[in-house]
């Protein structure tokens, strides 16, 4: 039976950095819950993020609240192997997108992050020995079983998406990619438009660039800055990151930013991004800034 569609939140939670952060289990339920009162809902995870720790930081937190799960939707990633004390087997970092693997790693991610299934589930990296069979083999058991709802991409070009849900009964749903002013490659090699024509979920990873935006000094960098702070003044902000997040929303596929803070001012500043509103001289005044040159 085919599942009701998956409405993500607007904006969703990035939780790769958790291990990073020194939150005890009671700091971390306070940004999960911090979250949920802005409206962020939808919350991305992968099996390897920080080191296979996160998802099960996130679990912790999760238990001390179990409510907090119907409040919610899980995603999670998998198909990459990294060498780890987690995989003795392993000697290098590669892909696996075996049903096998694709399997063990749904049942890791279901028990670190405390919960009977995920929302979303999405094949974190094209691996060039995908079969796509087996990957779809992988996602009916798991629906059928009730582990997973909904399945999707990470990163796939617009052929290697429309290969999977070749093989696929279920609707892939989204693709999660990276989009920012700093790098406009999906904007340009059919990723987006492939997007909007099969109205298909983008999930923006690395909004701000890997924060080389506020602070490289790189060409790019450097223009880039300089044109987010007019334009942010322009708008009544001093903050160039919700400028930046409102110039993602401006694209016509919607992509939602995925926010990676642990820090709930600037969540709470990342939200409010959705009141601006960008016309098309400022959004090109960015891309310009970005190219070094004007449109062709």
């Amino acid at each position: 039976m085919q599942e009701p569609a998956l409405q993500l939140s607007q904006f969703i939670a990035g939780f790769w950095r958790t291990a990073d952060w020194g939150m005890n289990t009671q700091q971390r339920l306070a940004l999960i819950q911090g979250y949920l009162d802005l409206g962020v809902y939808s919350m991305d995870h992968a099996d390897i993020y920080g080191g296979y720790q996160c998802e099960q930081l996130f679990g912790e937190a999760l238990a001390q609240a179990p409510e907090l799960r119907e409040r919610m939707q899980l995603i999670s990633k998998c198909g990459i192997r990294l060498l780890n004390k987690h995989n003795p087997d392993v000697y290098l970092n590669h892909y696996d997108t075996t049903s096998e693997h694709i399997l063990s790693s749904v049942e890791n991610s279901l028990t670190r992050l405390k919960t009977d299934y995920l929302d979303l589930l999405l094949i974190h990296r094209p691996d060039p020995l995908m079969d796509a069979n087996a990957v779809a083999s992988a996602f009916t058991k798991l629906q059928r079983d009730g582990k997973v709802r909904h399945f999707g991409t990470s990163n796939f070009s617009p052929q290697q998406f429309d290969l999977l849900q070749s093989r696929c009964d279920q609707k892939l749903i989204c693709n999660q990619v990276e989009i920012s002013p700093s790098n406009m490659s999906t904007l340009h090699d059919g990723t987006l438009d492939h997007c909007q024509q099969h109205k298909l979920i983008p999930m923006a990873w690395s909004c701000l660039g890997g924060g080389n935006i506020f602070s490289a000094q790189d060409e790019q960098s450097v223009r880039l800055r300089s044109t987010l702070t007019r334009i942010a003044d322009e708008l009544g902000t001093d903050d160039i990151s919700q400028v930046i997040y409102a110039w993602v929303m401006a694209l016509p596929s919607k992509p939602h930013p995925i926010i990676g803070s642990g820090n709930i001012e600037r969540i709470t500043s990342a939200v409010n991004a959705s009141k601006l509103k960008l016309n098309r001289q400022q959004w090109f005044s960015i891309w310009q800034a970005s190219t070094g040159h004007g449109v062709p």
